[in-house]
């Protein structure tokens, strides 16, 4: 049993977060099946964070987020094969700045992602989920508390986040139960002159 001193420590759980967007069934059965295929056939490497190792396995393309710099750098060009997913992405979604860095994740089984938010370098983020569902997490700070929202990232789903739920909440996604894969869209902050 909870103590009633333990709820206290969490805020009730609240609406979707501003500027979240989730539409299932975004693509078709067929489409999953073929980019699931492609991304198994990627030389996935485990993430880096600086000096550590996470479980995840992952592929960057246009830019990846280097750690242990604390900057972007230039990644492997954006494979062709993703090209009619970036565009219906952005049609979909009508993203202001065209979508400039992929990065393709498999979780196995037990393998989840702790707290965080994107790196500010990044503006919209796009998130098509595959294989298989995931409860995707959000909290953010309510004075001394925590206002809490979750969503089910089902199968062929895309999310999208933009304004403030960029920049007041944080994410996370706790172990997949199966195998799961994603990939995860982004444009890129534009640069005022």
């Amino acid at each position: 049993m909870v103590a009633p001193e333990q709820l206290a420590l969490f805020a009730a759980p609240s609406q979707q977060p501003q500027g979240l967007r989730f539409t299932p069934e975004f693509i078709r059965p067929d489409v999953e099946a073929q980019l699931i295929a492609r991304i198994s056939q990627l030389p996935l490497q485990p993430f880096q964070f600086g000096a550590y190792e996470g479980k995840r396995r992952v592929a960057s393309f246009g830019y990846a987020y280097d750690f242990a710099a604390r900057k972007l750098r230039e990644a492997e060009p954006i494979p062709e094969w993703l090209t009619p997913l970036i565009k219906d992405a952005e049609a979909h979604e009508g993203a202001d700045g065209r979508i400039a860095q992929v990065l393709c994740t498999e979780y196995e089984a037990g393998v989840g992602i702790g707290w965080h938010r994107d790196k500010p370098q990044f503006d919209r983020i796009f998130g098509l989920s595959l294989g298989s569902a995931c409860k995707f997490r959000f909290r953010r700070k309510a004075g001394a508390k925590w206002e809490r929202f979750t969503m089910e990232a089902t199968p062929r789903s895309l999310y999208s986040m933009a304004g403030r739920v960029r920049s007041e909440w944080e994410h996370s996604i706790p172990a997949v139960e199966e195998l799961r894969y994603s990939v995860t869209l982004r444009t890129m902050v534009r640069r005022r002159s």
